[in-house]
């Protein structure tokens, strides 16, 4: 079975699930270096990879493409390294709800009717509950967390739009390959040194290969497929899928069962996919890509 004839939902869920295991080996590695310089190393890797895999070499750039690609890079690895920063200085629930208004920017000023606008709110809603934020004043890192979230949300909304305009490019994983050299490569100067001891031992040298697959290669190999299919604010809906995904691996692997405000916003996240995926009418757009 091709994994391009799969649902859209289907695939998001994959790639959470995913990027949610690949998390979970990467908190092994926090004590050998800082999360951002673990982020930074899963970059590089997933660079490496991607290019064995991809071949860009292969591929005939133009100069409008190739700026394309190291832009995309450069966002994406703005996007993951801020959101890693803001960790050290926000809880987890206050900072995935947070970012999440990324993709609800880029859903509300791109969405085409209530339908969609109604589905964004709804998976607002349903992040917000998933993610369990509560209310807390924050301590003197507090500023410094809100700065780097709110960098990471806007971040998340540029790797949408430039992620579909890469995508359309239709030379499979190559750009997307060329894309995240150019992140790793960017970033390597202030968070490349600080990641040198997970090079230190074969057990954080696998342990890192493991987490570069599963929390990079695998989902954004996943996005750049759906970017072909689906709308700049489709996928932004379709996003929420990925605090489900947590959550389920939550109650698979560790046995932690929902309580009632995350089941009402499983239940939200639910109905927004389902308005989103309901067959829209046909239009030009979706000839694009």
């Amino acid at each position: 079975m091709h994994v391009h004839r799969l649902p859209a939902p289907l695939l998001f869920l994959l790639s959470g699930v995913c990027q949610y295991l690949g998390a979970g080996i990467a908190v092994g590695l926090f004590d050998t270096a800082s999360a951002v310089s673990v982020g930074w190393a899963r970059i590089a890797v997933a660079a490496l990879v991607l290019v064995v895999w991809g071949r860009p070499w292969r591929t005939r750039w133009t100069r409008q493409t190739l700026l394309a690609c190291v832009l995309f890079g450069v966002v994406l690895a703005t996007m993951n390294l801020t959101f890693y920063a803001a960790l050290e200085h926000l809880p987890l629930g206050n900072a995935v709800a947070m970012e999440f208004l990324g993709p609800v920017a880029v859903a509300a000023l791109t969405g085409k009717g209530v339908r969609e606008r109604v589905a964004i709110a709804l998976a607002l809603c349903g992040v917000v509950l998933l993610a369990g934020v509560t209310v807390d004043a924050g301590g003197e890192g507090a500023v410094v967390g809100l700065v780097l979230i709110f960098a990471a949300a806007a971040a998340w909304a540029g790797y949408i739009l430039l992620g579909r305009r890469v995508s359309a490019q239709g030379t499979g994983l190559a750009p997307l390959a060329l894309a995240m050299v150019a992140g790793a490569l960017v970033f390597a100067p202030f968070a490349g040194p600080g990641a040198l001891p997970l090079l230190g031992g074969c057990q954080s040298a696998l342990a890192l290969v493991g987490v570069a697959v599963a929390s990079s290669v695998i989902p954004y190999a996943i996005d750049q497929v759906v970017l072909r299919r689906l709308r700049p604010a489709q996928f932004a809906i379709l996003l929420a899928i990925l605090p489900v995904s947590a959550l389920l691996v939550g109650v698979v692997m560790l046995g932690q069962v929902p309580h009632g405000l995350e089941i009402v916003g499983l239940v939200l996240v639910c109905v927004a996919i389902a308005l989103t995926s309901r067959p829209a009418r046909p239009a030009p757009e979706a000839a694009q890509g």
